[in-house]
This record gives C-alpha cells, sequence and structure tokens, in this order.
C-alpha cells in the first residue's frame, strides 16, 4: 500500500465537485485531519499559519510558514502548489490572493483555531462562515480500500499489544505503572504516537474514562484496558479488552461479563449496509436492558475511526442514517457498576457489501491473567 494510494491526488477534485454543490466558494483548512486527507502532508498546527485554500474552481494552494516550506512539498502527496510566508510577515492576504475574487462563503476546517478563524473573518468580510466538516464528512465517512487496508494494519498493532498484556498486568503494580510499559508497547507494534492508555482496576473500571492512576490493582480485580495509537499512515487504533488477574472475579461480575460479551457478539453480527446507527446501538443496549443492566451501559454503542479517532458514523440513539459498505466504527458496549467494578469490550469493524469485517481479533473472552 503506497502513500499515494492512500492519499490520492483526485481527492482534491471530488473535495472541489462537493464544494461547489454545497453551496461554498471555497474550503479553508488549518492543520488537522481534513488537510491530510486531502493533501497527505501532516501539517504542524502552530501559531505561525498554515491553510489549504481549496478553491471550488480554480487551482488549491497549501500557504506554509517559510520554515515548515521542506516539510510540505515532503509531506504532501497531491503536488499542490506551495505559498510561503517569512516570519513577520500577514499570511492572510495569501490566502485572499490564493481565491479568484472575494468569496460569498468559505468552509473553515472544523476545529480551526478561534484566533485563525477571526483573522480570516477579517480578511474575508464579505464572506459566510459556514463548516468545512459539512463537505468532507461525507467523502471521509466511507474508507476507500487503501484506508481499510491501514485501519487493519492498525488493529493487528494494538492487538499484539493486547496479547502481551499478561508480561505486565498483575496484581500489587499500579495502574500509572502498568500504562507506561503498554505505552512503550504500542509505539514498538508500529505505532508513531500513543493516543491514550486507560488502565481502570476494580471501581476505577466503573468509569468508561478513568485514565489511570496510582492505585495498586488489587488480586482478582477487574482491569478494563483501552488502548490506541496512530500509525506512520495516520489511521488510528482502538481496541478494549477487559481482563482479571491473580484470582478469579468475583461472581456478581462474571455474571454481567457474560451478558456484555454476548450483547458485544450480537452488535457486531447485526452489522450490515442498511443498518441504521441507531439500530447497531440497540443490538447491544436491547440485551444488556435485558438482563437488568441498562442503566449502567453509560454511553453510545461506537464511532467512527480513521485519521481522527472519533468521526462519523456514530453508534448512538437517535442517528437515523444507514450504514454503507466501507464505513469503519468501534463497536463498544460497557456495563459499569458505580464502586465496585465494569466491564468494556471494543472491536473495529468495517461494513462490507454483504455484512461485516473485524479489524481487532483477539477473543473477547474475559482474559484470565
Amino acid at each position: 500500500m503506497g502513500i499515494d494510494e492512500l492519499y490520492p491526488p483526485d481527492r482534491l477534485i471530488a473535495a472541489q465537485r462537493a464544494t461547489a454543490a454545497a453551496g461554498l466558494d471555497a474550503l479553508l483548512l488549518t492543520p488537522g485531519s481534513d488537510l491530510r486527507y486531502l493533501t497527505g502532508y501532516d501539517a504542524h498546527a502552530g501559531e505561525r499559519l498554515t491553510c489549504l485554500v481549496l478553491p471550488a474552481d480554480g487551482e488549491p494552494t497549501l500557504i506554509v510558514p517559510r520554515l515548515e516550506r521542506p516539510a510540505a512539498e515532503a509531506g504532501s502527496t497531491t503536488g499542490v502548489r506551495i505559498v510561503d510566508h517569512p516570519d513577520g510577515a500577514d499570511p492572510y492576504p495569501l490566502v485572499v490572493a490564493a481565491l479568484d475574487g472575494p468569496p460569498a462563503a468559505v468552509g473553515l476546517a472544523d476545529r480551526m483555531w478561534a484566533e485563525q478563524v477571526l483573522a480570516l473573518r477579517a480578511a474575508l468580510p464579505g464572506a459566510t462562515q459556514r463548516l468545512a466538516g459539512e463537505v468532507l464528512r461525507e467523502l471521509r465517512i466511507r474508507k476507500s480500500p487503501a484506508e481499510i487496508a491501514a485501519l487493519a494494519d492498525a488493529g493487528a498493532a494494538i492487538d499484539e499489544v493486547h496479547l502481551r498484556m499478561g508480561e505486565w498486568l498483575r496484581p500489587g503494580r499500579t495502574e500509572a505503572e502498568v500504562a507506561a510499559d503498554i505505552a512503550g508497547a504500542i509505539r514498538a507494534a508500529g505505532h508513531v504516537s500513543v493516543d491514550f492508555v486507560i488502565v481502570a482496576a476494580g471501581p476505577n473500571g466503573a468509569s468508561p474514562h478513568h485514565g489511570t492512576s496510582d492505585r495498586p490493582i488489587g488480586v482478582g480485580e477487574p482491569v478494563v484496558v483501552d488502548i490506541g495509537g496512530t500509525m506512520a499512515s495516520g489511521y488510528r487504533s482502538d481496541c478494549t479488552r477487559t481482563y482479571v488477574a491473580g484470582a478469579p472475579a468475583p461472581a456478581d461480575f462474571l455474571d454481567y461479563y457474560e451478558v456484555l460479551r454476548d450483547a458485544q457478539r450480537a452488535a457486531v453480527a447485526a452489522v450490515r449496509p442498511g443498518i441504521t446507527g441507531e439500530q447497531a446501538d440497540a443490538a447491544a443496549r436491547e440485551p444488556i436492558a435485558a438482563a437488568g443492566h441498562g442503566p449502567a451501559f453509560l454511553h453510545r454503542t461506537g464511532h467512527g475511526i480513521g485519521l481522527d479517532g472519533h468521526e462519523e458514523p456514530y453508534l448512538v440513539a437517535g442517528n437515523d442514517r444507514p450504514i454503507e459498505a466501507g464505513m469503519a466504527f468501534s463497536i463498544e458496549p460497557g456495563i459499569y457498576l458505580a464502586g465496585r467494578h465494569g466491564a468494556r469490550i471494543e472491536d473495529i469493524v468495517v461494513c462490507t457489501t454483504d455484512g461485516v469485517q473485524r479489524l481487532n481479533t483477539t477473543p473477547t473472552e474475559l482474559i484470565a491473567l
């Protein structure tokens, strides 16, 4: 899988057509996943302006700080025209110059810094500002075969880390100590950065986004381990397994873990083209509720993944958008009992033309170490 295949030049053309169809004259994209999606360039976000000016009709221009021009030239796969600005110069006139006349409406990167939003408002006073995500979301939500391959590589890499958990997770060690070992293993498995490491033992497992602490792991305590990182491709991993070390888990935990495991498997099996995000959420939620644990399932069933760790589509009540082939997302139900313990099982999956492909393939049973 070559980088040109993962970030093909024709994405710029597709984005220009979508920009025109949305009634926008241009997209203005500062560093982030949208800029990388369209150019391949993983730009540094800083106080110096980097901005892709993508007119609906005309030549795209990547405006960069002069000291970052070599990185932009090396990082871009699309041959986009690059214009640089030296330190001390106002870069915003370059944005205006890259447009074919004053625009009526522009789409700004969804997570653009506020100081840049305001500067662009001053530079383009007649332009209505909208979110570029209105345009790019529809292009990014269905993954190409190259993107799916990149996500599969990320899934296999994070699976390697889970398979090594017995090297680090044992009673008496703190969550933070275990997390430090995991972070090193995430990089060793092929990730260029660690996005997050959650090691949540005993009562901390009842908090879905706990993180880590200096609390030692107790004998027989359930431990939720949710980990993910970014590969050199830019695509991300995210996988959760639940462990118990040193002794059998409490009986009440074992009872609801079986419910959770079956619910997660049912939700994965339910994925196919045409099912809605809400229906996929219900496939996990309904068996958990039927077993009496409905209030303990605190979050949505899943989120999309790609160049961002969380992106469209979301598997959540109220989302009536049908899932389509090529969409990639997590299936991660959880049960959390405050003050006691919790559990979560998470796989990344891809909707195929006739069903589903799991990108995380390690067992989903409770893992005794």
